[in-house]
């Protein structure tokens, strides 16, 4: 008789030894918040001020690989076979990797961080004067590298690898799994449960953060809309809230919960965009747009390695070292469920689909956004650059109230945040069931749910115990030790790759030498006859 016992293989070395770490981490920022507070402090500017310049290195050695692969001879290699086709369509497929990958930063940032920057300008700006249009201008190409292709570097190589693990090579959805050209494809098992141990980790940390910020972000939408009260109380609401949504989404599954979800998700976005770019400045956006790609693509290498240190300064710190570290934390589960998603494409295909469209996205709801909110500012006497050097999480909502229909759109806007939360939940913690459950494809329920109530859990004390700076550095210690991971796993992947390119061609040639030699034994093919 078929045992009925549940599926158990969650409760593993590398579930527990996550979950431990975790649960004392969470438990040290509930008991003393302070101390955490202070030590989150000093240990993002250490990491930040030392390791740095490894972040920088790193991530543009990830966009160089990942262009490489797609435009070498690797590029058609279809993951899944020859024959598979992809499940999703194009446009679904791109709603998937907005919704689950970054749509919460851009939704964050878009307006917050080019009005910072147009407040403040970069140490690099020569001197410009705070409030110009010189500010403007700058303001707007920087927020654009921020959040384009290096953003989205780790995803790629990340989500790339594992693909073609589990689609041609026939691997688990495991992170140790994409280096076993380099460790070997059995034994080690203490160094493999290490290695999926700090994936787990940086995921963690990673989600905690991105739910961290969509929930600062829609207690401010509330309070500015209708009034909330923001605080605390509210923000665990949000959060319960968001968990409830979690269960009924992850209930339905993947093709039902996550997909539907992201539609919706890219559906609201670009309504918003559209509404934006219509009822807003709409020439001096398109402008702002145009400009803005063409200074980011002029100083794309020279802004990828530049540093603060001769400024004295911690601007490069404080934006693109923090992107990369939250990327490259964020990597092993926007990764694992880009995978999920992708098979049947071609390597060229998924490199193109995962590293430029959802940044270009991203790049048009900056210059849509925080350009309409730099125009308020230059040529409407607004002054939304000091509301968010006030509060960054009012930053989209005290746009929106200068424009017509000001309210409905930060309705929307709300909305959206909050399909942004309960997507990203839902996805992080199926891809956490896998990881920590011998990279099955199914994982546990009850497994899902402890992910999802920890990490729900933890962002909550790194909002309540260290604000923002907490989930920062809590992106900076997960995303250090797994730079040393993908960089291990990027030789596995080309040392594979180039062997099943090389096995492919062979095969290949030896099917077409027997199909020329049966022609010849039944007389098809007379250029070939004696």
């Amino acid at each position: 008789m078929k045992s009925k016992r549940p599926n158990m293989k969650f409760m593993n070395s590398i579930f527990w030894v996550s979950f431990s770490i975790i649960f004392v981490f969470a438990i040290w920022g509930a008991l003393a918040p302070e101390t955490l507070a202070a030590q989150a402090e000093f240990t993002y500017g250490f990491i930040a001020d030392t390791f740095g310049w490894f972040y920088l290195v790193f991530v543009l050695f990830l966009i160089i690989f990942n262009f490489f692969l797609a435009f070498s001879r690797y590029g058609n290699i279809r993951l899944g076979g020859d024959d598979a086709r992809p499940k999703y369509s194009t446009f679904t497929w791109i709603a998937m990797l907005f919704s689950c990958g970054f749509g919460v930063s851009i939704v964050f940032w878009g307006v917050a961080e080019p009005m910072t920057h147009f407040e403040t300008p970069p140490p690099f700006a020569g001197g410009i004067e705070a409030g110009t249009a010189e500010a403007g201008r700058e303001a707007m190409w920087n927020a654009f590298f921020n959040n384009g292709i290096h953003q989205w570097a780790s995803f790629t190589f990340v989500g790339l690898a594992i693909s073609y693990f589990i689609y041609r090579q026939q691997e688990r959805s495991l992170i140790s799994d994409t280096m076993n050209a380099v460790i070997g494809e059995s034994g080690k098992q203490p160094l493999r449960n290490t290695i999926d141990s700090i994936a787990v980790l940086a995921t963690i940390m990673g989600v905690a953060t991105t739910l961290g910020l969509s929930v600062l972000q829609i207690n401010g939408g509330l309070g500015f809309v209708f009034d909330a009260p923001t605080g605390t109380t509210t923000q665990i609401i949000i959060v319960a809230t968001m968990f409830v949504f979690f269960l009924l989404s992850t209930l339905s599954g993947l093709d039902r919960g996550i997909k539907y979800l992201s539609n919706i998700n890219l559906g609201l976005a670009l309504t918003l965009m559209v509404v934006v770019i219509t009822i807003g400045p709409t020439g001096f956006i398109l402008n702002t747009i145009t400009t803005g790609l063409g200074d980011y693509l002029q100083n794309f290498f020279q802004a990828s390695l530049r540093l603060d240190h001769f400024t004295d300064g911690t601007w490069v710190q404080d934006w693109p070292v923090y992107y990369w570290a939250w990327t490259i934390a964020w990597a092993p589960f926007v990764g694992m469920f880009v995978a999920r998603i992708s098979r049947g494409r071609t390597v060229r295909e998924f490199v193109l689909g995962v590293m430029v469209a959802p940044p270009f996205i991203g790049m048009i709801w900056i210059g849509i956004f925080g350009g309409t909110a730099v125009h308020l500012d230059l040529f409407e006497g607004t002054d939304i650059a000091g509301a968010v050097a006030q509060d960054e999480t009012l930053a989209l909502f005290s746009m929106l109230e200068n424009l017509p229909l000001g309210t409905i759109l930060s309705v929307l806007a709300i909305m959206l945040l909050f399909t942004f939360l309960v997507t990203s939940a839902d996805s992080a913690t199926y891809v956490l069931g896998m990881m920590t459950s011998k990279g099955d494809t199914n994982p546990a329920m009850i497994v899902k749910i402890i992910w999802g109530s920890l990490i729900a859990g933890l962002a909550v004390v790194l909002i309540i115990s260290a604000g923002l700076e907490g989930l920062q550095t809590a992106s900076l210690i997960g995303a250090l030790p797994f730079t040393v991971v993908l960089f291990i796993s990027s030789i596995s992947l080309l040392k594979s790759i180039r062997a099943d390119y090389k096995e492919t061609r062979r095969r290949r040639e030896e099917e077409r030498q027997q199909e020329i030699i049966e022609q010849i034994e039944n007389g098809e093919d007379d250029d070939h006859s004696i």
